[in-house]
């Protein structure tokens, strides 16, 4: 038993009247002797769901991404260009379609890098993980290394780090989360994590606003320089097309390339940002998902330019980002460019060149 971890469980685990917030630091050790295992099953477990239940704050949060960019991997940077880092909630989707596979190719063909992460089933949600619909693509990251991934990433503009291969430290505490029943902090951690060493954008999906707001102090304390936030399907960082999109752009300080859009805004605050999909013809239905086979079918069928409900929502999506990353000075000339970008065949080559580089990975 660690007793120093037991330290830390106590100022959690004490009740709604007496349990403590962690400093940065301790936030940081609690985590990184979870995911060494120096911490025992059953203190592991316990923190977990104490953690849940008192509910993390951004102080705690900013010190587990401390332990992460000390132990978890990442790739290393390609240029001086912020990577635009597209998260998702690891435990998939089981509603709504993703838009966030199609759009990373729109924006690597506009010349946007794009990086995701993720890992397999997940409890407890357990929906389809972004890994299995990348390998419907005919794209399996799942049996990359670290290093050929870095070669994708490099050679085609998109990369994409897969917990159960590339973060075994991580993968270990999977488990918990199938026995506790409830996503642990470690989850929202997932949603503002940016495995690149180099700058980059990160933008954090979310379902309820104190996640934002934990997202946003977090940021504020790292010196986190750039980062949007999205009220997106399913806490994905993909727009709805049936309601407004709640938005907030935060720029601590901007790299290169970057529009000023949140430029002066003070660390820890945002510029708020409503999208109405009405105002530029973009309103409809969010495309569900019947099943993963079905997904890859119509993620295809945009790809390759045929017309159907798909398209609307990824120009829509791809259109805010293609504006946010500075490829069009308004949405409209956004989403017209991303529709020219589908109907040239941009997208559907940038998908046949991932191919091509996945499936012959230099050797490492």
């Amino acid at each position: 038993m660690s007793y120093a971890f037991r330290t830390l469980l106590r100022k959690v685990g004490s009740g709604p009247h007496t349990s403590q917030d962690l400093t940065r630091e301790e936030a940081a050790a609690a985590t990184r002797m979870m995911l060494l295992q120096e911490a025992t099953p059953a203190q592991i477990g316990a923190f977990m769901i104490a953690h849940r239940i008192k509910r993390p704050t951004g102080t705690e949060l900013a010190g587990m991404l401390d332990a992460y960019d000390e132990l978890a991997p990442r790739l290393q940077s390609i240029g001086d260009r912020p990577v635009l880092i597209l998260n998702a909630p690891y435990d998939g989707r089981d509603r709504t379609l993703p838009l966030s596979l199609v759009t990373a190719l729109l924006l690597v063909a506009a010349g946007q890098p794009v990086i995701q992460h993720g890992g397999g089933i997940m409890p407890t949600k357990e929906g389809v993980p972004l890994a299995a619909l990348w390998a419907g693509l005919g794209v399996d990251w799942m049996t990359l290394s670290l290093a050929q991934v870095q070669g994708v990433l490099e050679t085609t503009g998109i990369g994409f780090v897969y917990m159960p291969g590339h973060f075994p430290l991580g993968q270990a505490l999977v488990e918990y989360r199938d026995q506790i029943g409830k996503r642990p902090p470690f989850a929202t951690l997932e949603l503002m994590w940016s495995p690149y060493a180099g700058s980059g954008h990160v933008v954090v999906g979310f379902v309820h606003p104190p996640t934002e707001g934990m997202a946003r102090s977090a940021f504020a304390l790292r010196g986190t320089a750039v980062y949007t936030t999205v009220k997106g399907l399913e806490g994905s960082c993909d727009l709805p097309r049936e309601r407004t999109a709640i938005i907030g752009l935060g720029a601590t300080g901007l790299g290169a390339g970057v529009p000023a859009l949140g430029a002066g805004v003070p660390a820890g605050e945002i510029e708020r940002l409503h999208l109405h999909p009405y105002d530029y013809g973009m309103g409809g239905k969010n495309v569900p998902l019947a099943s993963p086979a079905a997904a890859v079918e119509d993620m295809l069928e945009v790809l390759q330019g045929k017309p159907c409900e798909l398209r609307e929502s990824v120009l829509w999506n791809a259109g805010f980002y293609l504006w946010r990353c500075g490829k069009a000075g308004e949405m409209h000339e956004a989403i017209a460019l991303a529709a020219h970008l589908l109907d040239q065949g941009a997208a559907w080559q940038a998908l046949v060149r991932l191919r091509q580089a996945t499936s012959t990975p230099c050797p490492v």
